[in-house]
């Protein structure tokens, strides 16, 4: 599984940046536009997605490795 995928808020809009990175991918205007952006390197990447609220805590994730739970849906 590769490393995690954030989207993080910013002063000047959401970062997408992956985990153990100095730097952000790309900063978006909106969390929305960074969502679009992160989701395809996070599949890409075959690891996780993790979105954050504007007050940092953790909204959701999304996995888009292998799943070893036997979930179905």
């Amino acid at each position: 599984m590769g490393k995690s995928v954030h989207v993080t808020p910013r002063p000047n809009g959401f970062a997408v940046i992956t985990a153990g990175a100095q730097r952000a991918s790309v900063i978006k205007p909106t969390q929305a536009e960074a969502i679009a952006v992160a989701r395809p390197q996070a599949a890409r990447n075959g690891s996780e997605l993790i979105i954050h609220r504007p007050n940092g805590q953790i909204r959701a994730s999304d996995s888009h490795g292998r799943d070893p739970r036997n979930i179905p849906g």
